[in-house]
């Protein structure tokens, strides 16, 4: 199972999660895919991914996380050992997302959101103050994020396997140029499914 999982106000419907739907497809591998429509609440996005891979009950599992998507990526892999590409993802959005508060429309499939100040204290909550398996992890950090800042992404992930992309932008307009190589890391590194996960770090909490 491949778990993918959109960014602040995206969807099942962002390029990037179409082409790599596409991509499984392909071989015949369209029922590894899994790619939600998040809702606002960070711990309601957690419970949702958690409880999904848990009904699926997967051989192996990676995650795919894009953006917002990426920080709960980083918590899911660090509560359950899951390994996760990472593709320019929000290290702090609570404080990014803090500008953002109200409604916000959706960029896919019309519609809004609703952010409220409750939402940022559930990240807080959510956060991973740092990392303890590096090779967990396939960061995608490309240089021209005109919206999250990829010097904060390097210094969350040292040691990941990281692609550092010279330009580009948030959304990573190339991505097809790097589908195949994200696909091949969640091969790779996939694990199986166990129903009993680990402590999550907390913020502000001693790590290893």
């Amino acid at each position: 199972m491949i778990l993918y999982l959109h960014g602040f106000r995206s969807s099942p419907q962002s390029f990037k999660a179409r082409l790599l739907a596409q991509r499984l497809a392909e071989p015949g591998r369209g029922d590894e895919w899994c790619c939600p429509q998040l809702p606002v609440s960070p711990l309601d996005t957690i419970a949702l991914a958690e409880s999904l891979v848990a009904a699926a009950r997967p051989a192996r599992i990676a995650l795919i996380g894009s953006s917002l998507g990426g920080f709960f990526a980083t918590h899911l892999a660090e509560k359950h050992g899951w390994p996760a590409v990472l593709l320019n993802p929000a290290v702090v959005p609570q404080r990014d997302l803090s500008a953002y508060l109200g409604e916000q429309p959706r960029v896919h499939g019309g519609g809004s959101i609703v952010v409220e100040a409750h939402h940022l204290d559930e990240m807080r909550a959510l956060t991973v103050t740092s990392i303890t398996k590096p090779e967990r992890y396939y960061l995608f950090a490309a240089t021209g994020d005109e919206v999250l800042d990829y010097r904060e992404m390097l210094a969350h992930y040292p040691a990941a396997r990281t692609k550092r992309i010279e330009g580009s932008d948030h959304s990573i307009s190339e991505f097809a140029d790097y589908v195949d190589d994200v696909l091949a890391f969640c091969d790779s590194a996939a694990v199986p499914f166990a129903p009993n996960p680990p402590t999550v770090p907390r913020e502000g909490a001693a790590t290893d």
